[in-house]
């Protein structure tokens, strides 16, 4: 710990007294991109849990960072931000009603008549869960990694020598397809909450629907061509499985049709999402205000209990988090530092056109998700400065919101560690390094090539730019 602590003091101390203050900062507000940065770092090598990181930093903000305590704690009163917390108490339920493996199986039992056909089918089960579940973890590892398991077993597939026969394949494909379902819908994973309100900082709104809007196109066509690249670097010695749709079958027969609580959540999901879709056309309700009466629902009915709330620790974590990394961010532009930064960078680049910066940005942005093993890590570092330069060269604000939104999901792809269910997938142990890293890399180029042909195209299309 006390070394972790070292390292996050000697990052402040580099930021603030070592690289020169732009004129345009004050020396409070740079204090503050020092602890900002600090944090980042933190949030990387976690000397201690990275929620009571953020308190601290949020603390530390108030004592030398320009704001005071009101100002510094305002980040919990942000709608974006219960929005969140109130998605991870209904996960909790969709978690422990069974519904969400009821999915996964249901899937599973209708496509999974081969080791490809397996894959897809628990993908798709996984971009369904997306939609509800904005923790990729909580739903890939906590509820589709026990089926991808259960079907290596059925087939002796394990942990070594049998790893090649099933496991491994379908271990490394499903994440694969988890890092495009995170960037499909705005639940996928919680830092595109982020994304969307730096993206309102810079003026440019995003609502649930329009998440779904710009990236189902590009989404399906990766969420296509991934399981299929896997199975060329990662090729199972079963290609036929049958009994992975009777597993699934029999599993659905245990759990019997649906329970009250199953069909109450269901109907309250439904209910809560056609809100979502309608409410700035139709309603003009705040999305958060019909989260918050969905879960009331589910509370009154009993499908949640009281305990549920107070006991969901990760949802809890994420608010003190979440909330506070928000109002770092939000504290950084209004201190001018994100314009400066932009500001010197353009100076450095003033031969290059937008195009070429932008193409150039890309690679540079994807890329770099090596060194980072958070997806909220690389977005909060890299998405405001780069969105800042492209805009001064004129780019289109759309395009480089979306570039730069659904990238930062996608190059988790690349590692054993770039976001939270990468390492439980690896921790299983069917997957080499080496094959793990070979996969990532191939997917990463198909990603790349995906969105920034036929997603670019989508997006002008519909208008995006």
């Amino acid at each position: 710990m006390l070394r972790g602590f070292a390292i996050l003091v000697a990052v402040y101390l580099v930021v603030v007294y070592a690289i020169p203050r732009p004129a345009a900062v004050k020396p409070e507000g740079w204090r503050l991109a020092g602890i900002f940065a600090a944090t980042i770092v933190g949030s990387i090598i976690e000397p201690i849990p990275a929620g009571a990181l953020v308190l601290l930093a949020v603390t530390l903000s108030a004592l030398m960072g320009g704001l005071t305590i009101t100002e510094a704690l305002s980040g919990y009163s942000n709608s974006s931000v219960w929005l969140v917390l109130v998605a991870f108490f209904i996960s909790r339920a969709l978690i422990q009603t069974g519904l969400a493996r009821r999915i996964a199986l249901f899937f599973v039992r209708a496509f999974g008549h081969s080791s490809l056909g397996v894959a897809y089918s628990l993908a798709a089960s996984d971009m369904v869960l997306a939609g509800m579940i904005p923790s990729n973890g909580a739903r890939s590892a906590g509820v589709v990694l026990p089926v991808v398991r259960s079907i290596a077993e059925l087939y002796g597939s394990h942990p070594g020598e049998t790893a090649s026969r099933l496991g491994a394949y379908l271990m490394s494909a499903v994440y694969q397809a988890v890092c495009v379902t995170s960037a499909m819908f705005i639940t996928g994973q919680v830092s595109n909450f982020i994304a969307r309100d730096l993206a309102h900082q810079a003026g440019y709104e995003i609502s649930p629907a329009g998440w779904i809007r710009a990236t189902i196109v590009p989404g399906l066509l990766s969420m296509a061509v991934v399981p299929w690249l896997t199975m060329r670097v990662i090729r199972p010695s079963i290609q036929k499985t049958p009994e992975a749709r009777e597993f699934a079958a029999a599993e659905l027969a245990k759990m019997g049709p649906l329970r009250s609580a199953e069909w109450i959540l269901a109907g309250v999901f439904a209910t809560v999402c056609f809100f979502w879709v309608t409410s700035r056309t139709a309603w003009g309700a705040d999305i958060t205000v019909t989260a918050l009466l969905g879960c009331m629902v589910l509370l009154l009915t009993g499908v949640l209990t009281w305990e549920d709330i107070r006991g969901e620790r990760a949802g809890w974590g994420i608010f003190i988090w979440y909330g506070g990394l928000y109002r770092l961010a939000q504290g950084l532009n209004d201190a001018g530092v994100t314009k400066a930064f932009a500001n010197s960078v353009g100076t450095h680049l003033e031969g290059y056109g937008w195009t070429t910066l932008f193409a150039i940005t890309i690679v540079i942005y994807f890329y770099a998700h090596y060194a980072f093993a958070s997806i909220t890590a690389h977005m909060l570092s890299m998405f405001p400065a780069f969105l800042a330069v492209l805009l001064m060269k004129g780019a289109p604000i759309g395009l480089a919101v979306w570039t730069f939104a659904c990238l930062a999901n996608l190059s988790a792809c690349l590692t054993h560690y770039g976001t939270t269910p990468a390492p439980v997938y690896f921790a299983q142990d069917y997957v080499s390094l080496k094959k793990w890293w070979q996969a990532g890399a191939l997917a990463s180029v198909a990603h790349l090539l995906i969105w920034t042909t036929a997603g670019f195209a989508w997006w002008k299309l519909i208008g995006i730019w």
